[in-house]
């Protein structure tokens, strides 16, 4: 039979050995963020017709958003407003916070979904519009604008497929002086963006930098539109560009997926050409019929998958792009 000390010793050494690994990451200091605080941000739901209106009135909402600040002395940090897709917020947005926070950026993640009772809109769109997350992206903003520290003058938005609409069409001036405040993002980014809506003044736009990554085979959100959207703005003289990688589907930045993956259910506009003839007239740009989730050309089904090449060059352009910007 072991001695008592000698039984001790053993589960001492097996609780340090078991331990090690969590000592020896909590020790990578710029992995994890210095401080995490939550705030809830005050918004209200929208529909589609309300928003493109300018609706001043909506039926109020408390989301959830996590501020994450990375290890460092500095006083006031950049930050990145996060706006998840379809989904809502899922593990593989840790990926981002961790890349960000190691390259001293902050990161505030704004739940859309859970404050307004929503899961997912995957199968069904009609939940939430992606036009009214918009407005939850200008509530993060102005949050964000007064927190002592925060650098007013780098706060970026970078979204994600249904996230995205509200992270790019956020630099519209249309819907900035009919939602925002005085406080401006100073970067839009946006991954597998559907262009493929086209809004009245989408071209007149604040002047922020803009940045878009897409797959060419991403076959929920189609590419195509995105590179007329962008030739558009660049005629415009907007600081442009569109990042194209090859063989990578939507959703391709999540390392929690597998190389592809069927979602037999997803409701996909990827066939869709939208455009607002007149002020919240969404219409068919083919067949002139209003805007509907039963359209025709609204597909049912369709592909994610993760890239890890694809996720790597996008993360290193990300936080260059950051780390150039000019307050």
């Amino acid at each position: 039979m072991m001695p008592c000390y000698l039984l001790r010793f053993k589960m001492a050494l097996t609780c340090w050995l078991l331990a090690l690994p969590f000592w020896t990451a909590a020790q990578s200091g710029p992995n994890l963020p210095s401080r995490i605080e939550l705030h809830p941000v005050q918004s209200t739901t929208l529909t589609g017709d309300e928003f493109l209106n300018g609706a001043k009135t909506g039926k109020p909402v408390t989301l959830a958003g996590e501020l994450r600040l990375p290890v460092g002395t500095t006083a006031k940090y950049p930050v990145v407003v996060l706006v998840h897709g379809s989904g809502g917020v899922s593990g593989s947005m840790d990926m981002w916070l961790h890349q960000l926070n190691q390259a001293g950026i902050a990161t505030f993640v704004i739940d859309t979904f859970s404050g307004r009772g929503i899961v997912s809109t995957v199968q069904d769109q009609t939940q939430l519009h992606s036009l009214a997350m918009m407005t939850d992206a200008y509530r993060a903003l102005d949050l964000l604008a007064k927190h002592p520290r925060i650098d007013a003058k780098k706060i970026s938005v970078m979204g994600f497929s249904k996230g995205a609409v509200a992270s790019i069409f956020s630099a519209s001036t249309r819907f900035k002086n009919a939602y925002g405040s005085s406080a401006q993002f100073a970067a839009h980014i946006g991954l597998y963006t559907p262009c493929n809506t086209r809004y009245l003044g989408d071209t007149q736009l604040t002047g922020a930098p803009m940045r878009f990554f897409h797959g060419t085979t991403d076959d929920y959100v189609n590419v195509a539109p995105c590179r007329t959207y962008v030739q558009a703005l660049k005629q415009q003289g907007i600081d442009v560009s569109l990042t194209e990688f090859p063989d990578t589907e939507h959703g391709y930045d999540s390392p929690l997926a597998p190389k592809r993956l069927a979602v037999p259910s997803a409701q996909s506009t990827r066939n869709c050409y939208f455009t607002e003839k007149s002020t919240a007239e969404l219409v068919n740009e083919k067949t002139g019929a209003a805007f509907s989730y039963t359209d025709a050309c609204v597909a049912v089904g369709a592909h994610v998958g993760h890239n890890p090449e694809s996720t790597a060059q996008t993360v290193k352009a990300v936080i260059e792009f950051l780390k150039s910007l000019k307050g």
